[in-house]
């Protein structure tokens, strides 16, 4: 009994549970992501999950060793985390994507903080309430939205730019605002070209399926289809 609590309190069975746990808890919050095809999925965040406790644990283990104050280094974690998280975020036109996944990421890192400070009541909180956070945000936020925004992909076979122009009166004529406009280029078929249109809409006026179906009836375009 004695042999057992002795290995339980030792600072290298403390680490490993710090690290499994810590490695499964961000792991959860990446499951999230990954479902939604995010940049950074369930391996991202179980590395810097556990390599964030993994900080923590080797701050204690110099500060055992050596007199060093042991919250430098996860300082300096948090403050480096940020070159990570800024790689998550992409800026499309108008439009930035990414800022969820790199909040998700700051997130696992300071879960890991919190795990390898043997806060784990805390940790386990924060991963449950940040997964449901993840998971149903979006949901709730869209009743409460009146504007949104979507990107469509629209083919058109010949007359390119009068058919643009006839496109962005219908865009006008429903006080549908076109944010961003481009030319990706052709599509399979060489005659035809691609336009990416970015707008934004009221959706209590008028929604996706309506402005789709319209733009479809305008002549010369063969397809449109909204972006993910």
């Amino acid at each position: 009994m004695n042999l057992l609590l002795t290995i339980y309190e030792s600072f290298e069975f403390q680490a490993i549970i710090k690290i499994v746990l810590a490695g499964i808890l961000s792991g959860l919050i990446g499951i999230e992501r990954s479902s939604l095809n995010k940049p950074a999925g369930f391996g991202t965040h179980a590395i810097l999950g556990i390599s964030a406790v993994l900080v923590v644990v080797s701050s204690e283990y110099l500060s055992f060793n050596y007199d060093i104050d042991v919250s430098r280094i996860p300082a300096q974690l948090l403050t480096g985390i940020g070159f990570i998280g800024a790689g998550t975020i992409i800026k499309d036109g108008m439009n930035v994507k990414g800022v969820t996944t790199a909040a998700g990421i700051f997130a696992v890192t300071c879960i890991g903080l919190a795990i390898g400070t043997g806060y784990y009541i805390g940790g386990i909180v924060a991963t449950a309430v940040i997964y449901l956070l993840l998971s149903y945000a979006h949901s709730i936020s869209s009743k409460f939205e009146r504007y949104s925004d979507i990107t469509l992909l629209i083919k058109i076979d010949h007359n390119v730019k009068k058919t643009i122009q006839k496109i962005q009166g219908y865009l006008a004529d429903n006080n549908i605002r076109l944010r961003a406009i481009s030319r990706p280029g052709k599509g399979e078929d060489s005659d035809k070209e691609i336009i990416s249109m970015s707008i934004n809409f009221d959706t209590r006026i008028i929604n996706e399926n309506i402005i789709i179906r319209d733009i479809i009836d305008i002549d010369n375009v063969v397809e449109v289809e909204e972006e993910y």
